[in-house]
Parts: structure tokens; C-alpha cells; sequence
């Protein structure tokens, strides 16, 4: 197959926010100017529509909030098409519209693996269905990539190690040269930021509870500003009041430009109970600026303990206080640049050369 012929769909559940910016897009938009450099039309299936950043020069089809796979399923139906390979962001492995699709198109299929996993592991139930799935319909899916060891692992645990053959890692990357760098790093009374969305596996009531427990006189010392918005958002703000905290926490909301945020601060705090591969980690590393983190995930993919970052265990609400003690305390620290190792093998161009050597592949 000559690469020059080719036409793409690539999946994506997940929604366009101007108000929300962050590798994901950056990692969309280059990935299309990079087929488009080598003559390969790329089909953008969303859930909706927007022309913020460079979506403006994405081919974009809507499902308009409808399930974009099913969405995809229909079109495929409805209308001609000629795909070589169809590409899945944020959508469920495994499921039983991949059959559908593969009936409709003789496209190779490539199934990207954003989903974190339960912190204990999925019920019973979901373990033998999610086995059955990959019985019946891993068959009809070319190849699986993890963004992460952890989740190429997971991949196998779910759907059986039948796809070890046909599933790799791709690690998720950020554009380097546009996050700024931080220069100094504060080692007494140091500067916190936590940038997620507010949603329970978040962990950020933990934070919560942790900075409760601290002693007056570092209490008294310490600010956390949280960047982010979310379902959780009203029932963090109550907890804060119930510990009467509100001094501590600042919410900023969702920002579009967190890349130039991250730098005004010393540490990033993500307490959460689930992750995948974290883009806000990558991102706060490039600018210089050391994380706190727990052991769920890819995180300790990236993060080595008290080198560029601390790893406490998730739910762990006392070893966070006793970290954030020392750190405000300026007893424990971190001195490294934290740029280096994301530079070296965290960037954005190597995460988009990567997923396009899958399409690149002649036959």
C-alpha cells in the first residue's frame, strides 16, 4: 500500500473545550500536520465541534455528543468510504461495535489505551466480561497500544495475553519548548499547585485532609492553588469549609493555559487514586517543577522518588501530611531540573513520530 493513498479515521471521546487545553490537543493537531505533510487525508470523528487552537484546520465530523464509535458505525453505513486505518482515543476496548466497524470497512484498526484502571482492580463481574470481550472481538482490532507500561500490562490483564503479540507502548509526550521553565526553586515555605479535573479518583479530598493535619505553624505557611473544574468541585469546596481551610486553597478554574502557569510554582500536587500516564505530570516536570504524586498507574513511569518528584501511597492521607510537613519545612527537597528526563524521552514530537509510524508501515 502506497502511504501517499492513504485516508484515516481517527475516534476521539473527548470533548473540544477552548477553556481546556492541554497535550491532548497539542498531540491531535500535530499528529494531522504531520499526515497532511506526507499527503494522508485524516477524518476527525468528536463529540462536537470547535475551531480554538488549530482545530480550525482539522477535518472534523461531530457526533453531537452521541457515542462517537456507534456515531462512526452509522456514518460508515451511510456513507463511502476508503479508510486504510481507523484510530481510537478515549474510547472502550474490546467492545462489540469494532465488529460492526470491521464489517463496514476493511480499514486496519488501532486501539489507543487512555483508560486508568480502579485503584483495586475491577469487580469480579467486570474482570469476566471484559475477558469475554477480548475472546469475541480483540480479534476484529489490528493493533493496542498502551500510553504507558502500566497500561500495556492492563491491556493483557483485561483481554488476555492471547494480544501480547499485537499490543506496544507509546508513551504520551508534551511540546517542550513551549511549557516555560522554572529557574529557582523555593525550599522553605514552597509554592504548591494541583491541575486536574475535579472528579473523586482525583484524590484531592485527601489533599484536603492531609493540609488539616498539619501543625498550626505550617498550616499557617501553606497555599495550594487548584487549577481544574469538575462534578466534584461543590463537595471539595464543603469539605475545605468544614475544615475551615479556605485560607489554604485558592480554586482558579480551568485554565487554557496552564503551560505557562506551572513554572510560577515550586511543587505540583496530584494525590489521585487512578491515572493512566499523566500529561499534567509531563508538563509540570518540563517546566522544572518537581511532583508529588502516589503509586498509581504509569506515575512511577516517570516520577523516581525523591529524585524529581516524591511518590506516596494512594489514599495514604498521613504520609501526604508528613511529605508536605518536610517539604514546607524545607527538610526534604528537590534539586535536580526536572526538564531533562522530558526532553530526553517525554517529548511531543517523539510521541507523534511513534503513532505515525503505525500508518506509515507499507505492505
Amino acid at each position: 500500500m502506497d502511504i501517499n493513498s492513504k485516508k484515516i479515521a481517527v475516534l476521539c471521546n473527548y470533548e473540544l473545550l477552548p477553556t481546556r487545553v492541554g497535550g491532548m490537543d497539542y498531540f491531535f493537531w500535530l499528529f494531522d500536520e504531520k499526515c497532511k505533510q506526507h499527503s494522508i487525508e485524516v477524518e476527525w470523528f468528536f463529540p462536537n465541534k470547535s475551531d480554538h487552537g488549530a482545530y480550525s484546520k482539522l477535518h472534523i465530523i461531530e457526533s453531537n455528543y452521541q457515542n462517537v464509535e456507534t456515531f462512526f458505525a452509522h456514518y460508515c453505513e451511510r456513507n463511502t468510504q476508503n479508510y486504510s486505518f481507523i484510530i481510537t482515543h478515549f474510547v472502550e476496548l474490546c467492545a462489540p461495535v469494532f465488529k460492526k466497524i470491521s464489517q463496514l470497512s476493511s480499514a486496519k484498526i488501532i486501539a489507543v489505551d487512555h483508560n486508568p484502571r480502579p485503584l483495586n482492580g475491577y469487580l469480579l463481574k467486570k474482570k469476566i466480561a471484559k475477558r469475554i470481550k477480548g475472546i469475541f472481538y480483540s480479534k476484529y482490532i489490528s493493533k493496542f497500544i498502551g500510553v504507558s507500561e502500566y497500561t500495556t500490562k492492563e491491556i493483557l490483564n483485561d483481554f488476555g495475553n492471547h494480544l501480547k503479540s499485537k499490543t506496544q507502548t507509546i508513551y504520551n509526550g508534551v511540546l517542550i519548548d513551549d511549557i516555560l521553565k522554572r529557574n529557582n526553586r523555593n525550599f522553605n515555605n514552597p509554592s504548591f499547585l494541583v491541575a486536574s479535573h475535579l472528579r473523586k479518583s482525583k484524590g484531592i479530598q485527601d489533599l484536603i485532609d492531609a493540609v488539616a493535619l498539619l501543625s498550626e505553624g505550617t498550616k499557617s505557611t501553606i497555599a495550594i492553588d487548584i487549577y481544574g473544574d469538575g462534578p466534584y468541585k461543590a463537595a471539595l469546596l464543603e469539605k475545605i469549609i468544614e475544615k475551615k481551610l479556605e485560607e489554604n486553597f485558592n480554586f482558579k478554574g480551568s485554565k487554557s493555559n496552564l503551560k505557562d502557569i506551572f513554572h510560577d510554582y515550586d511543587y505540583m500536587l496530584q494525590p489521585t487514586h487512578m491515572e493512566c500516564f499523566s500529561l499534567s505530570i509531563l508538563e509540570s516536570l518540563a517546566a522544572n517543577v518537581p511532583v508529588i504524586t502516589t503509586n498509581v498507574g504509569g506515575n512511577e513511569e516517570v516520577i523516581t522518588n525523591a529524585m524529581n518528584g516524591f511518590i506516596f501511597p494512594a489514599k495514604d492521607v498521613k504520609a501526604l501530611k508528613e511529605l508536605l510537613e518536610e517539604l514546607v519545612n524545607g527538610t526534604k527537597k528537590i534539586e535536580v531540573n526536572t526538564r531533562n528526563l522530558i526532553e530526553e524521552h517525554f517529548s511531543l514530537e517523539k510521541m507523534v513520530q511513534n503513532h505515525f509510524q503505525l500508518i506509515a508501515v507499507t505492505e
